[in-house]
């Protein structure tokens, strides 16, 4: 199983969420930890390491669209949750 975690500026966006739009995001941290590859790639820099973007609609959030950007390595077989974009 893989692991994910919050970088610090994502937990801190993640707390001014609300509450619907922080279970959203959870529930892609969950999902990421049994399939690390979801979303769309991103251009990445690092060639041991994929970028990726999961991008939840208003209507999974109960609030406003949030995409959820996170780097995967397969070499630590874990997921780093970089940003969380919120958006209208």
């Amino acid at each position: 199983m893989t692991h994910a975690f919050y970088s610090d500026a994502a937990a801190k966006v993640c707390q001014e969420l609300s509450r619907s739009e922080q279970l959203a995001v959870e529930s892609v941290r969950r999902a990421l930890e049994e399939d690390p590859k979801q979303g769309r790639r991103l251009p990445d820099a690092d060639p041991r390491s994929e970028s990726r973007v999961v991008e939840l609609l208003p209507e999974q959030t109960g609030g406003c669209g949030i995409s959820v950007v996170y780097r995967y390595s397969q070499d630590l077989d874990a997921a780093l949750i970089l940003w969380l974009i919120a958006g209208p």
